[in-house]
């Protein structure tokens, strides 16, 4: 399991303990003051990522030094994991509250409002503490269509949301507001910065706590999973005319799963997978 599981979870998967979505935590004044701080600028995250473009270019021995120091200050404060859609249906069957809200890495990628973030809370009702600190900061990317910044949605209309941005090839994350406090669930493509960061060699979430696997019988060699991967772990095999996985670049996102016409794809728990089993 990962390592958050084995610090906030006791060995379980830590995103489905219900206390880490408590306003008991959001209570905190220095958590508080970093979900302000987080969502009124917005341009941090962007400028964050040009850092990373010159941390790239240092030597190999001080990017050996600083990438771990790095990593870990993220997993302290905003840290994510990927998780495939039935995981997100547990979670949004014991929280209380599920807000959708525009996206900061949208805004800052491509200025504009796509509402693909969504708050979660253990609260009851509309008026979240969540929502309350969100209202308040008042960021210009947060007026839009709905003035208030939130839309509350049910268990139902969020799950139909998520299964249509899946088809989209959208990927499902889970995000912490300096650990193990879990503010929200986003949908990532390769405008979310946290992909970005990725791809730049710098992790900025776990992988999921499973692993995607080909069926050779049934995969018909469509390729249409391809196109779908964001972590570049699906190929094409010209000699067998079947693609193929690699598992240990897979996140286990199942995004590849939805996208497969014979449903010649699965999860398997990353545990049961040697290749994969220890890497995060």
């Amino acid at each position: 399991m990962c390592e958050f599981c084995h610090q906030h979870g006791e060995g379980e998967k830590w995103y489905l303990k219900a206390q880490h979505y408590s306003a008991d935590l959001l209570a905190d004044l220095r958590r508080r003051s970093y979900i302000k701080d987080f969502f009124e600028n917005p341009g941090r995250l962007g400028r964050n990522i040009a850092r990373l473009d010159d941390l790239n270019r240092l030597p190999s021995f001080v990017r050996a030094v600083v990438k771990p120091h790095i990593v870990n200050r993220q997993k302290k404060t905003h840290y994510g994991q990927v998780l495939p859609l039935e995981d997100i249906e547990k979670i949004f069957s014991f929280v209380n509250s599920i807000v959708r809200l525009p996206c900061v890495c949208r805004h800052v990628s491509a200025g504009t409002e796509q509402r693909y973030c969504y708050g979660v809370s253990m609260e009851p009702g509309k008026d979240t503490t969540m929502g309350r600190l969100i209202r308040s900061v008042g960021a210009d990317y947060l007026t839009g269509p709905h003035t208030d910044g939130l839309e509350t949605v049910s268990t139902e209309e969020a799950l139909e949301q998520f299964r249509a941005l899946e088809k989209k090839g959208i990927v499902h994350t889970v995000w912490t507001f300096l650990s193990p406090f879990i503010g929200g669930i986003c949908n990532c493509d390769m405008d979310c910065m946290a992909l970005k960061a990725i791809s730049k060699s710098y992790p900025s979430m776990f992988r999921a706590e499973y692993v995607a696997e080909v069926n050779l019988d049934s995969c018909t060699g469509c390729r249409s999973c391809i196109g779908v991967c964001h972590f570049n772990a699906i190929s094409y095999r010209l000699a067998t005319e079947k693609v193929i996985i690699d598992q240990k670049t897979c996140y286990g996102c199942g995004v590849c799963r939805s996208s497969c016409r014979k449903n010649a794809i699965v999860l398997k728990d990353r545990s049961e997978v040697p290749a994969a089993a220890n890497l995060w």
